[in-house]
């Protein structure tokens, strides 16, 4: 008797990888299994952690754009990434590809703030605030004067991902996380909080808890962005 073959449809988010080694846990928008959605990825090469964040990644544009092709040639109806300092490839990207591109968390920010009363705003929780420069945070059309905190320094959490390790002591991550995100709780006009960092979305109920404060991932951002490239049907019938 032959086996019968299922055909999966082709994903329709592609996710431009960094080429990076340390561990993509449940929640990690590098972690298939995250996803209510199929999803399909490629690793851009060279494109590690330190060369993307602590170094000027404009001249990986072409991969990247090679890469996303990649995908879209396969079927992807959108494209995405796993960094949010990739902002600056938002216009390029948009500008060479024929499908949406939504490359960094941050690009929540305005949205946000207008989901907050007018006297609260959003504040950015990043991995890296020495390396976050004006330009990432304007080609995310970022409001100047937004607070940010960050994980840089802490124990786990930034050392683990921005070294490349193998290894993550989760527990001391979601530390670490929690440590930053309550230095901007503690400022009476932040209301919500944008996660900068793809790897730090596993993380986001434990910083809500922590802080009663409402958190917006990479996640959820990509989980919106999805919901708009193929929408649910609807039959229209009355049960």
């Amino acid at each position: 008797m032959s086996r019968l073959t299922t055909i999966q449809p082709p994903a329709s988010v592609g996710i431009l990888m960094l080429d990076s080694r340390f561990p993509r846990i449940l929640g990690d928008i590098g972690n298939a299994q995250s996803w209510p959605f199929p999803v399909d990825y490629h690793i851009v090469k060279d494109a590690t952690p330190e060369r993307i964040i602590q170094n000027d990644p404009r001249d990986m544009l072409a991969p990247f754009i090679a890469g996303a092709e990649a995908l879209i040639a396969k079927g992807a109806r959108g494209i995405t990434t796993t960094c949010g300092f990739l902002s600056l490839f938002q216009a390029d990207l948009a500008d060479a590809l024929p499908v949406p591109v939504a490359t960094s968390s941050l690009m929540q920010t305005r949205l946000v703030n207008q989901l907050l009363g007018p006297s609260k705003r959003a504040g950015i929780l990043t991995i890296c605030q020495s390396a976050l420069t004006p330009a990432h945070l304007a080609a995310a059309n970022v409001p100047d004067d937004t607070p940010i905190a960050t994980t840089e320094g802490l124990r786990e959490f930034s050392r683990a991902i921005l070294g490349n390790e193998p290894e993550l002591d989760i527990t001391l991550a979601e530390r670490d996380n929690i440590e930053a995100a309550h230095q901007l709780a503690r400022q009476p006009d932040v209301g919500a909080i944008i996660l900068e960092c793809t790897n730090m979305a596993p993380y986001a109920a434990a910083i809500s808890a922590a802080t009663g404060l409402p958190v917006f991932s990479a996640y959820n951002f990509i989980c919106w962005f999805q919901s708009g490239l193929m929408p649910a049907p609807f039959t229209g019938e009355i049960k």
